[in-house]
């Protein structure tokens, strides 16, 4: 039995030698790349569990701006949360570990002159103020970003608005010439608007104009007389009186407004 079997494995062995030369280069990629696709794991898969508890934690540990601001409200923390302390112990520190001072008006300006003569900087530098509107409306509404304008008690720029009036009303174009409108005109006025010959701060219209002014949307875009804004209506003495000592703003991503209220050489 011994000597059949010996020459059963050495025909064997001829045989794989045989077929090893004869196969192609490629079969023996594709067995390769066969066997390397199959991937051995050698831990064990975490269970659902576990995924669950970490999803929990990493939104736990997550805080929203606002969340933060109101957690660091409470004054009854020996410190506020995530900073150094409530108040510096030196008057020079990083900005960022302690909470930002709140100060009246009256103060901030007077602490900006006093900056401005360290730094030997212009004495009426425009002050900016920076308001977060409540946007939100009933029934998860919003209302839509809006331009407005404000008559300041006490002006502070050095020269008035120019307001352009269009009109075809030989009485409205001598109103308005008597109340200081800097250009006053009909259709004629569009092709010298759209070639820039004509510039203005503001443009009021009548409404009887209003529908030959269609091709100077594009142009004057959001300065484009509106009903809405108040720039277009019969009454052209008091558009005139707003719009020429008038302040525009405008609300910017949704609900700030960044406008400028003020020069620092001028008392609050």
């Amino acid at each position: 039995m011994a000597a059949p079997i010996r020459s059963l494995c050495s025909a064997l062995n001829q045989c794989q030698r045989y077929m090893t030369k004869q196969a192609p280069s490629s079969c023996l990629s594709s067995i390769f790349t066969y066997r390397r696709g199959h991937s051995v794991r050698f831990y064990a898969t975490p269970s659902a569990a576990n995924k669950v508890e970490k999803k929990e934690k990493s939104t736990s540990r997550k805080l929203t701006k606002e969340d933060l601001l109101e957690k660091r409200k409470d004054t009854s923390r020996l410190k506020p949360f995530g900073l150094t302390a409530w108040e510096p112990s030196d008057d020079v520190y990083v900005a960022r570990f302690y909470p930002k001072p709140m100060v009246e008006p009256e103060i901030a300006i007077d602490m900006l002159k006093t900056f401005q003569k360290l730094d030997f900087t212009y004495e009426k530098q425009p002050v900016y103020t920076e308001l977060k509107l409540d946007m939100k409306l009933e029934k998860k509404k919003k209302v839509d970003p809006f331009v407005g304008y404000v008559k300041y008690p006490y002006p502070f720029a050095t020269e008035g608005n120019t307001v352009l009036v269009f009109t075809e009303n030989a009485e409205d174009a001598q109103i308005a010439k008597d109340n200081g409108a800097a250009f006053v005109g009909g259709s004629e006025l569009i092709q010298m608007i759209l070639d820039e010959e004509i510039q203005a701060d503001f443009y009021i219209s009548t409404p009887d104009i209003v529908p030959k002014l269609n091709p100077l949307k594009n142009k004057l875009r959001k300065k484009f007389p509106k009903s809405k804004r108040g720039s277009v209506g019969p009454d052209i003495p008091k558009m005139l009186q707003l719009f020429k000592t008038c302040h525009e703003y405008l609300v910017e991503s949704e609900c700030l407004v960044k406008t400028k209220n003020s020069n620092s050489g001028y008392a609050l």
